[in-house]
């Protein structure tokens, strides 16, 4: 298979989130602060440049409100999301946050002309499965919800509320002048919030404020520039499961750095969910009748 240049972008986008969680689990700063300072840096750094090369384009009133509540909805996700990361492991926050790709799916099919293919639902399902028996199937029969995966639920909600929007402002306004006003509505929004909650804006070790620019630059700007790119050119549902493969990733970076366990059921359950990734990105339509068919003259 080809890849084309919105997939490519999205492979970038993928790799560059993957360790982001490693970096929140560190826990060289505050998971709100952390989330704030990724937004305002990246603000600072993307700012001057669509200015000075006449990139930023101010949209209309219908389209830039959208923009500030994408903003919103994003700053707020990934608020939501480093806290889950600190309370429990980089994995598994990862891992139910990524749960994103269901509440697209069904948003799609309430709210957008552009329905799910039976792809997208059995490649769902197939992914779902595989992320069940990465985090494991006691964990869900016993129904241990702590705080920690509610919030990463919750994050995973808030991102496909924000995929969907985002994937109507991305139609009409360029990826560069969403991505200023996204980020500069994340960074007032957070700024408040953290003044709010007394939040430290300073005192942090070198380590710290080094992780703070790594977020911003690879985490943030490199990675949803790629991400914000793929969005526009693919179906919100495609790019959303194919973030499921970000949650492999960082597992696998969460056990060579943070001595995170990675058994056989986890490892199976990865190529599960990569193969229900696959899936989705089928040209053909699955059809069951002729899968069955098929079982039975074989």
């Amino acid at each position: 298979m080809k890849i084309k240049k919105p997939q490519l972008a999205l492979i970038v986008g993928i790799l560059c989130i993957s360790i982001f969680p490693i970096l929140i689990k560190l826990r060289l700063t505050p998971g709100l602060i952390s989330a704030f300072y990724r937004m305002a840096i990246a603000a600072t750094l993307l700012l001057p440049y669509v200015i000075i090369t006449k990139k930023f384009k101010l949209p209309t009133i219908k389209l830039l409100i959208p923009a500030i509540i994408c903003g919103i909805l994003f700053a707020s996700d990934v608020a939501v999301w480093n806290i889950a990361i600190q309370e429990s492991s980089a994995t598994q926050a990862s891992l139910l946050t990524n749960l994103s790709p269901l509440w697209v799916g069904i948003g799609s099919f309430l709210f957008l002309k552009t329905k799910p293919a039976i792809n997208f639902w059995i490649g769902t399902l197939v992914s779902l499965f595989g992320m069940i028996m990465l985090v494991g199937f006691p964990f869900f029969i016993e129904l241990n919800f702590d705080t920690a995966f509610l919030l990463a639920v919750l994050s995973g909600i808030l991102y496909a509320i924000y995929l969907l929007i985002s994937k109507k402002v991305l139609s009409k306004v360029d990826v560069l002048s969403f991505m200023a006003i996204s980020l500069i509505s994340s960074s007032i929004y957070l700024g408040i919030l953290c003044l709010m909650l007394g939040e430290p804006f300073s005192g942090f070790s070198d380590a710290g404020w080094l992780v703070l620019l790594i977020q911003a630059v690879v985490c943030q700007l490199l990675a949803w520039l790629s991400l914000s790119y793929a969005t526009q050119h693919m179906r919100a549902t495609r790019v959303s499961l194919s973030l499921l493969g970000q949650a492999v990733l960082t597992a696998i970076l969460a056990w060579l750095f943070l001595d995170e366990i990675i058994t056989l059921q986890m490892i199976i359950g990865g190529i599960i969910l990569l193969l229900g990734i696959r899936i989705t990105f089928y040209s053909k339509t699955i059809s069951m009748k002729k899968v069955f068919s098929k079982t039975v003259k074989s």
